[in-house]
């Protein structure tokens, strides 16, 4: 069974949200909207957009964080029956016409992670596009591996099982620390990747909730943690790699 849908995580983007799920609703996947405790102009758009067909709304009363939201979005895609997920950002960065593709794709690869390689435009803040080298580097080093091109870009399709499985068993960064946190842990896993080069504009709202000083220290936090779980998992991802 293939049966894909969205998952976009919201805080405060009242004036995207809208634009992203027609484009989503165009493309035929139903979507599930995750509001993180938003504010009530963003609440109030949400409550209307929950009135269309295939469009699901939860509801968080404190906010978890974009990583928590889109955990909380694959539970309730799998209690609805979905056998993948879409993850999408609410903020309209993402090129929405590369659904299709990605569906594509999933369908070819149902068992892989379907992951967008992004092409920035010159929106892009050149302070984040630098400091993603470095997670590059990091991401590399703790996978032992160069199969993850681009661990912090948010648009990606997962197949449920198998990430539930994983962030129903290990404790997965909640906030900005999640994308690379759980592809680095899939990839310990074996599962397989694919990648879908994608552009990326920044953002169509304006409102960007990347906490400089506070994100930052829990990335670096997260890139601690995984090296020293890549070492002890280097014996199985090494001969993982021999076999091949």
């Amino acid at each position: 069974m293939h049966k894909p849908c969205a998952i976009i995580p919201v805080y405060n983007h009242e004036t995207a949200i809208t634009t992203v799920v027609d484009a989503l609703l165009a493309s035929h996947l139903p979507c599930i909207l995750v509001d993180d405790a938003s504010d009530k102009a963003c609440a109030d758009v949400l409550d209307q957009l929950a009135l269309r067909d295939d469009v699901h709304l939860i509801r968080l009363t404190t906010n978890q964080g974009k990583g928590g939201a889109v955990m909380t979005g694959m539970r309730e895609a799998s209690r609805l029956g979905f056998s993948h997920a879409l993850q999408v950002d609410a903020d309209g960065q993402h090129d929405l016409q590369d659904v299709a593709r990605f569906i594509e794709l999933s369908r070819a690869h149902p068992e892989a992670v379907i992951c967008g390689y992004p092409q920035y435009d010159e929106s892009v803040p050149k302070g984040r596009l630098y400091a993603r080298y470095l997670t590059h580097v990091m991401v590399w080093i703790n996978t032992l591996s160069l199969q993850i091109r681009d661990s912090m870009c948010g648009f990606r399709l997962y197949p449920l099982p198998p990430t539930l499985a994983l962030i129903d068993s290990t404790k997965i960064g909640k906030r900005m620390d999640f994308d690379s946190d759980i592809l680095v842990r899939l990839a310990w896993r074996n599962l397989p990747m694919e990648w879908l080069q994608t552009k990326v504009h920044y953002p169509l709202d304006g409102v960007s909730h990347f906490r400089m000083f506070h994100d930052n220290v829990l990335i670096s936090s997260m890139h601690t943690r995984l090296f020293f779980g890549m070492l002890l998992r280097s014996p199985l991802i090494l001969w993982r790699r021999w076999r091949r």
